[in-house]
């Protein structure tokens, strides 16, 4: 019999969501760490800074050309061995970057981490929350909650401190002894999953999809240095990437084995999971552009001594994250990431009030509030998702809401960019004040894409207090008719499509 601990919650489920954090450090820490390395990579590898950016961005196209397709390894290969094996050829694609000789061979090899990356972290959400099951998955999913929202802000510190005292190779050589320890305890600890009917790969969706995404992004991407979103190489592949992912939807609701069962968002509770999770993180990744920039081009302040500015908000997420996951569980997800994304967003008001001599003391403070809310939104706001669907359905559920987020913040730090940039173009390059003055605009800007996210939360918490109540009722019905001894049934019944 499975040892339980914490309110019941066997051990095993923690063994699981450990060995999952694991994973989930290295591929988004991935994202952010070699921000602070690209002037030196420009400078040793003889690229032009608008080229070597594509170190950054290569990696981020890679994740978003095989998120959608973790679903369906998962089902062919089985969950865990398609785990191990991304884990593996990230640690594969890691070495390649370290040993780069160019910054073509950098930026391919990048491209090659991200695809393992963007398989490691739905695949890993999967078996999470099978294991956890849904009157659980608050407090579990908390877990991996802590890389989701602490890697961006802990990627650029250690990229600095690497870049400082060794070189730019140590920021890809420190994923092989992670990798390498994350890959021993996932073959051991992981729950074994065979391979399942997966039916014939929806090659067409794939193509639709695994295109239109990353062009997408793409085009998102190229805002800052093409100066704004009405510049061709801007529109082109934005324009396309969303034609293509809405044929693909047209294609995925009239396909018998979809790539994504897109069908899933009839749910109205997942489908406002799905609307927060975007706006979510494009407040996440959004406001977190303009802080770094704000402490270096006001304050005068250099890329590691930015990243530790940013710390007291990677504490205030931490104090939350446990205090949020209990909750989820108890009243549930919805409820607690509304009162996290208000949190977020009043906290971002005193942002918008920041001039060229706010004091650093004033600004953590703010900051580590700022920090509670996410991690008080980001993670019950999955887990909430979670809740209302079916075992089934978490498969194809989890790399949706991982490209929405992706897609999200992609797009949050593309207007929040064009919003700083015409700030300061008008007078906020002319003095320190300016330049601080325009970074408040944006940070308005910020709070009201925070707000908007609280909106479909709170859509999410009504019907997930709905389902939380149906499945109360079932799980009391079932302990009147059945004999002692036995379990009940209600918690694993189908939820109603609200």
């Amino acid at each position: 019999m499975r040892k339980s601990v914490a309110g019941g919650i066997d051990r095993h489920v923690w063994l699981v969501a450990a060995v999952v954090a694991m994973g989930s450090v290295m591929s988004i820490l991935a994202v952010t760490i070699v921000n602070v390395a690209l002037e030196q990579l420009s400078v040793q590898l003889h690229s032009p800074l608008n080229d070597i950016q594509w170190v950054a961005t290569g990696y981020l196209l890679g994740m978003g050309a095989v998120i959608p397709l973790s679903a369906w390894a998962a089902k062919r290969v089985g969950t865990k061995r398609m785990y191990l094996i991304s884990l593996g050829f990230f640690v594969a694609a890691s070495l390649l970057c370290a040993f780069a000789w160019s910054a073509p061979s950098l930026i391919a090899f990048r491209v090659l981490q991200g695809v393992a990356g963007g398989l490691t972290l739905p695949l890993g959400q999967m078996m999470l929350a099978t294991a956890a099951g849904p009157q659980r998955i608050g407090r579990v999913m908390s877990v991996i909650g802590v890389p989701m929202v602490l890697g961006p802000m802990i990627g650029p510190i250690v990229g600095g401190l690497l870049i400082e005292h060794l070189n730019w190779h140590w920021i890809f050589v420190i994923n092989v002894p992670f990798g390498i320890a994350a890959l021993v305890a996932g073959w051991r600890l992981l729950p074994a999953s065979a391979p399942e009917p997966a039916g014939r790969l929806d090659v067409r969706g794939l193509v639709l999809l695994c295109t239109g995404v990353p062009l997408l992004i793409y085009g998102l991407s190229r805002t800052a240095s093409a100066g704004g979103f009405a510049s061709a190489s801007v529109l082109v592949p934005a324009i396309a990437g969303v034609l293509l992912v809405a044929a693909f939807a047209i294609h995925a609701v009239r396909a018998s084995e979809p790539l994504l069962d897109i069908g899933l968002l009839r749910n109205r509770g997942f489908a406002a999971a799905g609307a927060a999770t975007f706006a979510a993180g494009a407040a996440l990744y959004g406001a977190m552009l303009l802080l770094p920039l704000y402490f270096q081009t006001v304050r005068g302040e250099d890329a590691l001594h930015a990243g530790l500015l940013l710390i007291p908000q990677g504490v205030g997420a931490a104090l939350s994250m446990g205090v949020a996951g209990r909750l989820a569980d108890r009243i549930g997800g919805g409820r607690v990431a509304v009162a996290g994304l208000a949190i977020m967003a009043l906290a971002t008001i005193p942002l918008a009030g920041v001039t060229a001599d706010t004091s650093y003391w004033l600004i953590g403070a703010v900051l580590v509030v700022r920090g509670f809310g996410t991690g008080a939104s980001i993670m019950p706001l999955m887990a909430a998702a979670f809740a209302t669907l079916r075992t089934e359905d978490v498969a194809h559920a989890t790399p949706q809401l991982n490209v929405l987020q992706r897609v999200g913040g992609s797009i949050g730090t593309a207007i929040l960019t064009v919003v700083l940039t015409n700030a300061l173009a008008g007078d906020g390059s002319r003095t320190p004040e300016a330049a601080a003055a325009a970074f408040g605009h944006a940070y308005w800007w910020a709070a009201a894409v925070t707000a908007f996210a609280v909106l479909p939360a709170l859509y999410l918490a009504h019907v997930e207090r709905r389902e939380r109540g149906r499945r109360a009722a079932l799980h009391a019905v079932d302990r009147e008719i059945l004999p002692a001894g036995r379990e009940p049934l209600g918690a694993d019944r189908e939820p109603i499509a609200a």
